[in-house]
């Protein structure tokens, strides 16, 4: 017998899909402008500047993270509970990125030692590096199903009956290949966006550039995705909606549009993950196929005084994180030059 979802756990979904969404548009470039420190800057002024277009808010785009994963705690402990059992060495490589990654900003301006700052610059690299590639595989699983059943004597557990190895096929693989290259781009625009001079220019050529491998290889994952795995014809508006937001982003960083092009690639990004959550409902990602008992948004859902408690608390504080946020980016919107750097003094440390 089939139950049908109720109000607060369909709200709750939304929202734990909505906070996914935040984090991947912000946090995206983020992780993009990690990857290019070290490429982009041709000395440590221009890397300083890089750094600092990121500074104000990079740690404040981690809190859409934490926030979705305790949100999916709270609301739907089931789908938590096998979501990080299935998936403990992916989550762990990525636990070690964001350490890696926030160490590297913390501690890059502590030493004037130009190869302890190289250090820090490969360190973001691949902590930023790692973590999208991992979040890439982790969603193409996920629009697939990852095979769940009912744990032998205990008919309240579920269990991930693939393996480690299982989860790098190859439609994971481009995806997280796609996550990275998307992310490159996305942080390449915000770069230019917030930047001015020769790195504006550099930053710019090198969005072009990244911006057609983009476009040639999330089409090929989003047709793919639907060929195969598709939603019917949501997922193909979707699909079109995401190519066509790629194509302007790169349309939009040739005319010397940076604003309308971060727009492109942040609508690239969010309709992407929303396409992503419709293949997950109702099911939450697990394919239960072969489970005596499904896993999906009731069954794997908390109480409704849970739901109801948490509701209320939402209510209350989600407008004041949104506003500070908001406050937060528009304090620091102007752009940067190395002309903004002294000579004799780092880079601030970056701050919340």
């Amino acid at each position: 017998m089939t139950v049908e979802p109720s109000t607060l756990q369909l709200l709750w979904f939304g929202l734990i899909a909505v906070l996914w969404i935040g984090f991947l548009v912000l946090e995206g470039f983020d992780y993009g402008v990690g990857m290019l420190i070290r490429f982009l800057g041709r000395n440590d002024k221009e890397k300083r500047v890089i750094v600092n277009t990121i500074g104000p808010v990079w740690d404040g785009n981690e809190v859409w993270l934490l926030t979705a994963g305790g949100a999916t705690f709270a609301a739907f402990p089931g789908w938590y509970a096998t979501l990080f059992s299935a998936l403990y060495l992916p989550l762990f490589f990525i636990l070690v990125g964001l350490i890696i990654r926030g160490l590297a900003f913390e501690y890059r301006a502590k030493r004037h030692d130009q190869r302890w700052k190289d250090r820090w610059d490969w360190c973001a690299a691949i902590g930023s590096l790692l973590v999208t590639l991992i979040f890439g595989v982790g969603f193409s699983n996920f629009v697939i199903g990852l095979p769940v059943d009912v744990a032998p004597g205990r008919p309240s557990v579920h269990v991930f009956t693939g393996g480690f190895w299982s989860l790098f096929h190859p439609f994971a693989l481009l995806g997280g290949l796609v996550f990275v290259a998307l992310f490159l781009f996305h942080g390449a625009i915000f770069i230019a966006l917030k930047t001015r001079g020769e790195i504006h220019q550099r930053t710019k050529a090198f969005a072009e550039r990244i911006g057609l491998g983009v476009i040639g290889g999330g089409g090929l994952w989003l047709l793919w995705s639907n060929l195969a795995y598709g939603t019917g014809a949501s997922g193909w508006i979707l699909a079109v909606v995401a190519a066509a937001g790629l194509v302007m982003a790169w349309y939009m960083v040739r005319a010397d549009r940076d604003g309308w092009a971060f727009v492109g690639t942040a609508v690239a990004t969010a309709v992407i993950a929303i396409g992503i959550f419709l293949r997950m409902f109702p099911d939450l990602g697990f394919d239960n196929s072969a489970a005596s008992k499904p896993l999906n948004i009731v069954t794997a859902s908390a109480s409704q005084l849970t739901l109801t408690i948490m509701t209320w608390t939402a209510v209350v504080f989600v407008p004041i994180v949104l506003g500070y946020q908001a406050w937060t980016y528009w304090v620091f919107r102007r752009r940067l030059s190395t002309k903004n750097i002294p000579d004799d003094v780092p880079e601030a440390e970056p701050v919340a």
